[in-house]
């Protein structure tokens, strides 16, 4: 099976109208964040959400705008100097950004931790893992009190440095529960042609996306194009090895959408054209066989 092509808006200019192509498509989940689109994603998606009752909303926690920073800091969640950072992973100001998000919103399914390599420049492994625990203690408690449905964790490249590993994220996350009953429930990290590391890893039966699986989480894979870089790199002969046919967007698309042990790859396409084109060439998954040919191809180059 191929993942689920869900909205992701990072990037997206017109929020609420690629929310409502989106789910008008039928995407089964909304990727935001706070700080996205200089923060007034959540408020544009909002009216949309009303609107479509049954899909899955996942936002994030940890990063946030100046504006928000100045908000927090009046508020006396941030220090000044932490507000300055814009990035936190303080227990109050996680609590405080999740409660905003749910009110900016109106639900939440997953709250990711947002990048928290971010936080490990100039931090031993030990105590990013402690700055962690505690976003995860903050989230366990919203969890816990019904407030939101799950948290986990969208890197990009936590996971690839050696920062983080998912049985790591995993045993931070019974610590901040407690017990074994936690509420980390989703992976997100990139899955490109040009970050393909998760994709020959998944072929050969390992690597993250495996583990968060085998572990009962929701993997979801980020920038499939690279931010729009990798369109230039799709060459005819690459697009033929893929799949003759599709265009550059759709072939690179289907590519990550068919790893192994991926659930859900975001897209930013805000028109019904560009959706339904990658939607099309996601119906056919590629083969193990097949993405094993092009991940070869790719390493000999």
């Amino acid at each position: 099976m191929t993942a689920a092509l869900c909205l992701g808006t990072y990037r997206v200019r017109a929020v609420s109208q690629a929310a409502r192509t989106a789910l008008a498509a039928g995407s089964p989940w909304v990727d935001t964040a706070p700080n996205y689109a200089h923060g007034r994603a959540h408020e544009e998606l909002r009216p949309v959400l009303g609107e479509y009752p049954s899909v899955r909303v996942a936002t994030k926690t940890g990063f946030f705008t100046e504006e928000q920073g100045r908000t927090a800091l009046a508020e006396g969640v941030l220090t000044r100097e932490e507000a300055a950072g814009r990035y936190s992973l303080e227990r109050g100001f996680i609590r405080w950004q999740t409660e905003r998000s749910l009110a900016a919103l109106g639900r939440v399914d997953v709250v990711f931790v947002h990048n928290p390599e971010h936080h490990g420049h100039g931090l031993d492994r030990a105590a990013l893992h402690g700055r962690v625990r505690e976003a995860f203690t903050a989230l366990e408690e919203s969890a816990h009190a019904g407030r939101i449905g799950g948290y986990g964790v969208a890197t990009w490249s936590g996971l690839t440095s050696g920062a983080l590993s998912v049985p790591e994220l995993l045993t931070l996350a019974r610590q901040a529960a407690g017990s074994a009953e936690h509420h980390f429930t989703g992976l997100q990290m990139p899955v490109s042609l040009i970050m393909d590391a998760p994709i020959t890893q998944a072929l050969n039966g390992g690597g993250p996306l495996v583990q968060a699986k085998d572990a009962g989480l929701i993997t979801f894979g980020s920038a499939p194009l690279h931010g729009g870089e990798l369109l230039d790199a799709m060459t005819p002969e690459l697009v033929n090895l893929i799949r003759p046919g599709l265009s550059a967007a759709a072939a690179a698309m289907l590519a990550a959408g068919s790893c192994p042990g991926l659930d859900v790859v975001l897209t930013s396409a805000s028109t019904r054209e560009h959706w339904d084109d990658v939607a099309k060439a996601l119906a056919a998954p590629l083969t193990a066989q097949e993405l094993r040919r092009m991940t070869d191809e790719l390493a000999g180059e």
